[in-house]
């Protein structure tokens, strides 16, 4: 393990700032990757200490910044904050479902110096996409995109995909064809947060996969020049894990509403932790000196088969979290990697949870991201 003072190298820099500005949201979906527990963050940090995040991390090399949630529209101070990542210099992202936009609030963020939004969809089908997000939201979000190219944004869909959708996923193309999206990311849930209490209603079986990735190749190919279409399978059914987040405590940081300081979104459910929060301590003292983001950086906190392995340089031991969910000991290599005795687990695992029907699966209730859900899971006795 890491101790705490190690010295990132002079490339560890946090060039790369979430800014969660809220966990509220008007949409409920099941496969949302904030914690379980978002009932019991109410203290948002104010619109002046976020500022002084902006500034802090902006000093640190921080070049790009995405304002999510949650949902941030419901922030009332999003345009004043958006005004001060422009005179900082940052690349601004907002990543937005789109309810609670209207064609003023666009204009009042170009005016500020938005420089990107990114709208989701839940699917192309509108009572699916209503389903999903437990609101009447698909014409407003239809809407709303049309209204975001009117103001020569670059057009961003995002549209997460499983197995209540995948099987839409040429109609979902088509859907953003029409909407004219120069960006698209067909984003296949990963399994952190809400999506991994409801994995068994979520994960697409291996010939649903198949036949999605052909059909996402052959509109990459068609659309090529035209639109930028990126498809990446879920995580448990590849054979070498990702770089998540390009390595723990290299690039990414995430703060979260209540301003803990994060090395990833997905990172508050690993036990043994302390997270520091931007409330009492600096961003620089966070990022260099805290026990939390040195824990994983560099390898020695890896067990066999990452220590010895000549791919630790490029997937880093994979996800830190994933490796934590799946046996337990987020020291672990990610078991997605089939050099882990993991592995063969997982893909038990995997064949058992799609051996189910689509009519058995969606005969079976999701469990929705709303408060209400969220204060029955906390109130559950942990193991």
């Amino acid at each position: 393990m890491a101790k705490v003072g190690y010295a990132p190298s002079p490339m560890s820099k946090p060039l790369w700032l979430l800014a969660e500005l809220t966990y509220r949201c008007p949409l409920q979906c099941p496969y949302c990757s904030n914690p379980l527990e978002i009932a019991q963050y109410k203290d948002e940090l104010t619109t002046e200490q976020w500022i002084s995040v902006l500034q802090q991390a902006r000093r640190m090399g921080a070049a790009q910044l995405g304002f999510s949630g949650g949902e941030p529209l419901v922030r009332p101070d999003l345009e004043i904050l958006i005004a001060e990542a422009r005179r900082l210099g940052y690349y601004s992202n907002l990543i937005t479902s789109g309810v609670g936009m209207d064609e003023a609030r666009v204009a009042a963020f170009k005016e500020a110096g938005l420089d990107h939004i990114q709208i989701s969809f839940q699917a192309s089908d509108e009572d699916l996409n209503n389903y999903l997000g437990g609101s009447a939201s698909f014409e407003h979000k239809y809407a709303m995109a049309r209204v975001v190219k009117k103001y020569e944004y670059p057009m961003v869909l995002n549209i997460v995909i499983h197995r209540q959708n995948i099987d839409q996923i040429e109609d979902i193309i088509k859907m953003t064809i029409d909407l004219k999206a120069d960006y698209v990311e067909l984003a296949s849930t990963q399994y952190y947060g809400w999506s991994k209490l409801n994995a068994a209603g979520l994960l697409p079986t291996r010939e649903q996969l198949a036949r999605a990735e052909r059909i996402a190749h052959e509109y990459q190919d068609r659309m090529k020049g035209q639109m930028k279409i990126l498809y990446v399978v879920p995580d448990y059914y590849e054979n070498r894990p990702k770089a998540c987040m390009n390595g723990w405590g290299s690039v990414f940081l995430t703060i979260a509403p209540d301003g803990s300081a994060l090395p990833c979104h997905a990172a508050r459910q690993l036990p043994g932790f302390t997270f520091p929060n931007v409330k009492t301590q600096s961003i620089e003292s966070i990022w260099n000196d805290s026990d939390a983001f040195n824990r994983f950086r560099g390898d020695d906190w890896m067990q066999e088969p990452c220590r010895s392995c000549p791919e630790k340089g490029k997937d880093f031991g994979g996800c830190r979290c994933q490796a934590f969910m799946l046996t337990g000991d987020a020291t672990q290599a990610d078991p997605v990697c089939d050099k882990s005795p993991h592995h063969a687990s997982l893909v038990t695992e995997v064949a058992r949870m799609t051996a189910v029907s689509l009519a058995e699966v969606r005969a079976q209730p999701l469990v929705f991201r709303n408060l209400k859900n969220s204060r029955a899971l906390s109130a559950k006795p942990t193991a």
